[in-house]
């Protein structure tokens, strides 16, 4: 998948349109349609300015893998939790979230 189907594939899967992509980024309508069908190139600039309003990084942007894009904000919480523990008190969370489900 190329750039611009990326970033189309987002979009539409956040269903968000490109005017209100426009709105939050200051890029033209034109411009975000253009890299989206594959007709412009856009700068590392343009496509952190669009990553932003998708709630993706720009390494999640060009990860392909859809399962580690797409985390709720409750998911992003539990692993920044997850990583401040110590390897005693992250197994034991590991333990109490294997017990839960």
């Amino acid at each position: 998948m190329n750039i611009g189907e990326r970033l189309r594939f987002l979009r539409k899967s956040k269903n968000l349109s490109i005017y209100k992509i426009s709105k939050e980024t200051g890029i033209s309508q034109n411009h975000i349609s253009g890299i989206e069908l594959g007709k412009r190139q856009p700068t590392i600039d343009t496509l952190s300015r669009l990553a932003k309003p998708l709630g993706i990084t720009l390494a999640e942007l060009f990860n392909e893998d859809i399962e580690a894009v797409f985390l709720s904000e409750n998911e992003k919480l539990l692993i920044e939790n997850y990583r401040c523990l110590p390897d005693d008190k992250a197994i034991a969370l590991l333990n109490l979230s294997n017990m839960l489900k």
